[in-house]
């Protein structure tokens, strides 16, 4: 895990001062070592944090045998082991996952992607043909973004921040993206706060030659259900998932697991046992009745793991809020960010690498708003017209139910998903707020509006990698710390994402298949539990008054550099100490803290 940048620029060694920045802008990313690369039309720069092959051999920038290919990788190829196997006439000079990258590179060169596991984001220069190509894993969890300078030239970085160091862009804010913030509360993983800085979406591939880049998707999400039985999902299930968890456990470095005591992080947990008797496990919890320190306990003992227990220091919230307000660059509203932080700093203690139970949700179907369009979709009002008009009617008389109400409201569940849920300012409330556009990124597949797991689907492509891994790859990096996400092997997750969605969900129960295959390894206190918040409700934040004198100072000052870009009048009608009060507060902070470069 680590950071890349580069500049792709005629008499590139003139460059090395900026290239000193971009890495210096991005030391958390990588505080072992930092190194650069020079070409004549290239510059390459790496800060490593080392996991894999600590020696030397293991340093980037790495050179292919040749001298002619140089790549710079943030992430791990997982299972690189049996592919270096498949590229034996390369001469490896070291054991990194990198190197077998070159290998691939030199005998399929572009065509190489297709076959790379793991979490990425990596470029190579090929100075033989002038070229630089670049990709982003298949579900976003390594960040790339891109930009042209002030004199024509190509600068890329793990983060926005290497290239606002660079000094070489003046960025311009993004209407678009901004709508897109207001209405879920993170910018769109297909494009970045900012018009003239890009981002390279998951799943993607990018070249650059000659002054020009061509941007080319290289994976789609499977698009067809299977037909399988319960037994036979069970038994295709666990032997996946033992063996996504096995190779995510290479390392030079110990290994540990996040353990919130939930259904996911304790399959994870349980998983690792099989390989890892004697690891280390890692919880947070909040001093308060609902804390879930005890679950995660229960699961700790039972595998007689080295447990620790972050509780919450009681300091003040705003100065939790500063604390990571400097590793995101762009507006972000999810709120668990200040927790996730702190558990990943309280982790680095101890861990340079962590498992985590990210993205189960999506793959199981674990969020009760789809239970909720499941409901919908079984209602007798579903896209029956005559139905719906009598509803209507009636609710003028007497009080419908909620699934009723919505069924009226939208014209389909996957309608209901897009502009219901996880939604805060609707486009009339943003354009009260002097926002008029709006965004609508693309997708791999076409929706059938009436398929669940079609809308899991969406949340793969869209939320997951615009904001749950967002915040996991800022946090943990932010604090030096590899997060690896099992459940997004490319085998264990194409394996869930096609399961028929009544193995996931129905009117009963939810994550079925992870209750039915992982059962056996929990004890009967987490077989039981539901799905749990990660903290207090956001009134409680509220209740704070360092919070409520902070968000003064930044949401009723109208010469706050936020107003340049919505209205503070009708901001004022959102200060209601709920969610829509705190993303404003959360774009607030952000204008206020990047406002040399707005």
């Amino acid at each position: 895990m680590c950071g890349i940048t580069g500049i792709v620029t005629k008499n590139a060694k003139n460059y090395s001062e900026a290239n000193q920045k971009m890495t210096d802008a991005i030391a958390h990313r990588g505080p072992d070592s930092a190194h650069h690369e020079y070409f004549e039309n290239a510059a390459l720069g790496h800060r490593r944090l080392s996991i894999i092959d600590l020696s030397e051999n293991g340093k980037q920038p790495m050179f292919s045998t040749s001298k002619q290919e140089c790549i710079v990788l943030n992430g791990e190829i997982y299972g690189y082991q049996s592919i270096k196997k498949q590229y034996c006439e390369y001469p490896y000079q070291g054991t990194s996952d990198t190197e077998v990258i070159l290998a691939m590179y030199q005998r399929k060169k572009e065509q190489l992607i297709h076959d790379l596991p793991g979490m990425f984001a990596f470029a190579i220069w090929d100075n033989e043909k002038q070229q630089l190509f670049c990709a982003r894993d298949r579900f976003g969890e390594k960040p790339f973004y891109y930009a042209y300078g002030k004199n024509g030239e190509f600068i890329f970085a793990s983060e926005i921040k290497a290239i606002l160091a660079s000094g070489l862009i003046e960025p311009k804010l993004k209407q678009e993206a901004l709508s897109h913030y207001l209405q879920y509360g993170y910018v769109s993983t297909y494009q970045s706060i900012y018009s003239n800085i890009f981002s390279l979406p998951p799943a993607h591939q990018l070249i650059w030659r000659e002054g020009e880049i061509k941007v080319s998707r290289y994976y789609s999400l499977p698009k067809k259900d299977r037909v399988l039985s319960l037994s036979e999902a069970k038994e295709e299930f666990t032997y996946l998932l033992k063996s996504a968890i096995e190779k995510q456990l290479i390392a030079d470095v110990e290994v540990g697991s996040f353990l919130s005591g939930g259904l996911d992080s304790s399959s994870v947990v349980a998983m690792v046992n099989a390989f890892l008797p004697q690891q280390t496990t890692i919880s947070f919890g909040y001093d308060h009745e609902d804390s879930e320190l005890k679950y995660a306990k229960e699961i700790a003992e039972k595998y007689h793991t080295k447990h620790i227990e972050i509780h919450e220091k009681k300091e003040d919230l705003v100065s939790g809020i500063l604390k990571v307000a400097p590793f995101l660059d762009e507006p972000f509203a999810d709120r668990s960010c200040v927790p996730h932080f702190e558990i990943c700093k309280s982790a680095r203690k101890n861990l340079k690498v962590v498992l985590s139970g990210d993205v189960g949700d999506e793959l199981f179907g674990g969020y009760s708003f789809y239970k909720v369009e499941h409901e919908m979709k079984k209602h007798f009002s579903y896209q029956n017209l005559l139905a719906q008009f009598g509803l209507k009617l009636y609710q003028n008389v007497k009080q419908i139910s909620y699934i009723s109400q919505k069924n009226i409201q939208y014209n389909s569940i996957l309608d209901f998903h897009q502009h219901d849920v996880r939604n805060f300012f609707n486009k009339n409330e943003r354009t009260s707020l002097g926002i008029t556009q709006d965004y609508q990124q693309p997708y791999s597949f076409q929706a059938d509006k009436n398929s669940l797991n079609d809308i899991m689907r969406t949340d793969l492509e869209k939320f997951v990698p615009g904001n749950m891994l967002v915040k996991s790859d800022r946090m943990a990096m932010a604090n030096s710390l590899e997060v690896r996400t099992p459940f997004l092997d490319i085998d264990f997750a194409e394996f869930c994402i096609q399961l028929p969605d009544q193995l996931k969900i129905t009117s009963d129960n939810d994550k079925i298949i992870l209750r039915e295959s992982m059962n056996s390894y929990w004890t009967e206190t987490i077989r039981n539990r539901h799905k749990q918040g990660f903290g207090l409700g956001i009134e409680n934040w509220f209740e704070e008054d360092s919070l409520i004198k902070f968000s003064d100072e930044l949401l009723k000052d109208k010469n706050q550099k936020v107003f340049d870009y919505i209205d503070f009048k009708a901001t004022q009608k959102f200060h209601d100490k709920g969610q829509k009060h705190w993303n404003l507060l959360q774009l607030a902070l952000w204008a206020s803290q990047h406002s040399k470069f707005l």
